[in-house]
């Protein structure tokens, strides 16, 4: 029943069906209320629809919901504070919708969630949480909380405890496994496929995701002020990274150069001030970036990632200097490869940090 274009409210009828564990009703043009008893699946989606009023509150503990999808609608009030009961809760989608609230710190206790999405609603105060801790999602690996009214600096620990988001690519060549939600019929599994929307190279996409999946994070349009924390650097299989139009301010961090695996990186309309570290220029899957109207100075890390890039990604920087926005720095003569012996040095220091941190987890996951 996805996608065929319904109309009219869910009827409350479909609570009879004791048996109903799955229920796919997107992409259509569904009206009114979420029936309460749609809290007791194990996969519910009514993405993009015109539903109204809040989402179901009565997960009951040991509820088996594995997935929520209630993305572009109209609905309003708070995330339900039950959803905490729902131990094996993987995927968590809310986006463009009116929900007004507080950041979920809460949800940390669902250790199984891999994807958080948020973005375009009324979600306002601190993102930081209490203590000036780490952010705990062990398994997450998609996080967009973009178009909120979210505050407050990131601790410089932040990203230490996103475990899953510290690992590449898995035996098969493939990144996460985000939704494989396998049914039984007869003799045969099939996997359920979801949809999710994600601001990919500067452009709002929407993708179509099965078995293996990207890890991203999109903070982008909050009021987050502070540094970007270097514990960023953590997140080596980071494929996009969108931290634009916020307060941001100091320098790009050093560690960026651990992310390998960096496809999109978007720092535009901050306050980020200091140089573009060259180990940028050296990210060979790197296909867009933009700083734009931040406080950046000197030259334009060099590379064939860097270079063939619009000038637009470096543009509302006073300082910046060299392709492409213009052939040469006039302050230097040092060649665009030859890099400056105090970042080669920070540099060291951050990556051995990262280092250690690395390490740290991974004797913690083996000991228990």
């Amino acid at each position: 029943m996805h996608d065929y274009k319904f109309s009219g409210s869910i009827p409350l009828s479909i609570c009879n069906y004791r048996s109903l564990t799955y229920l796919r009703l997107g992409y259509n043009n569904l009206t009114g209320p979420i029936p309460q008893c749609l809290s007791n699946l194990t996969l519910l989606n009514i993405r993009k629809n015109n539903l109204e009023g809040s989402i179901p509150y009565a997960f009951h503990m040991g509820a088996s919901l594995r997935t929520l999808d209630v993305g572009h609608n109209r609905l309003t009030g708070k995330l339900p504070r039950s959803l905490k009961n729902c131990s094996s809760l993987e995927f968590l989608v809310a986006d463009h919708n009116m929900i007004e609230d507080t950041f979920p710190f809460w949800l940390k206790a669902l250790l199984n969630l891999q994807v958080l999405i948020l973005s375009s609603n009324k979600f306002y105060g601190s993102i930081s949480p209490p203590g000036q801790g780490p952010l705990r999602f062990p398994e997450l690996r998609i996080f967009e909380i973009s178009d909120n009214k979210f505050t407050g600096c990131l601790p410089p620990r932040y990203f230490v405890d996103w475990k899953a988001s510290s690992l590449t690519m898995n035996e098969n060549g493939g990144l996460y496994m985000v939704h494989s939600c396998s049914i039984y019929e007869e003799t045969s599994f099939y996997n359920i496929i979801d949809v999710i929307d994600l601001r990919y190279k500067g452009l709002s996409m929407e993708h179509q995701w099965a078995l293996t999946l990207y890890a991203a994070v999109d903070f982008s349009e909050n009021r987050i002020e502070g540094q970007i924390p270097e514990s960023i650097g953590l997140l080596k299989a980071l494929i996009s990274l969108n931290l634009s139009n916020n307060a941001f301010t100091g320098r790009i961090p050093l560690s960026f150069s651990n992310l390998r695996k960096l496809e999109s990186l978007d720092l535009s309309s901050n306050q980020l001030s200091g140089t573009i570290p060259s180990a940028l220029g050296s990210l060979s899957f790197l296909a867009y970036i933009n700083v734009s109207h931040n406080q950046l100075k000197g030259e334009i890390p060099q590379g064939t990632q860097i270079t063939g890039q619009a000038k637009s990604s470096f543009e509302g920087n006073a300082g910046l200097c060299g392709l492409p926005l213009q052939e040469t720095c006039f302050r230097t003569n040092v060649p665009p490869t030859q890099q400056p012996k105090q970042e080669d040095q920070e540099e060291e220091q951050v990556l051995n940090w990262i280092w250690t941190w690395s390490v740290a987890w991974i004797g913690n996951s083996t000991s228990h």
